[in-house]
């Protein structure tokens, strides 16, 4: 990311309410992510848990990057 894209992001984060809480979405699905994924052994239903959360991680992605491209 360029300086300018992380300018742009952390102003969105002051300005922009819907920004804000889809990025906080976001990282709190990265932290679950990454505790389930620290585990030594998974089960299936481990599995499809982090399944899961990659999908939704990635649509809050999608939806920030809508956002960002409108204040480009």
């Amino acid at each position: 990311m360029t300086t300018k894209e992380e300018e742009l992001i952390e102003r969105l984060m002051k300005e922009n309410e819907e920004f804000l809480k889809v990025k906080q979405s976001h990282i709190q699905l990265a932290k679950q992510l990454e505790e389930l994924e620290r585990k030594p052994y998974l089960t299936p239903q481990d599995e499809m848990e982090i399944k899961i959360i990659k999908k939704k991680k990635l649509a809050l992605k999608d939806q920030m990057e809508k956002i960002l491209m409108q204040y480009r």
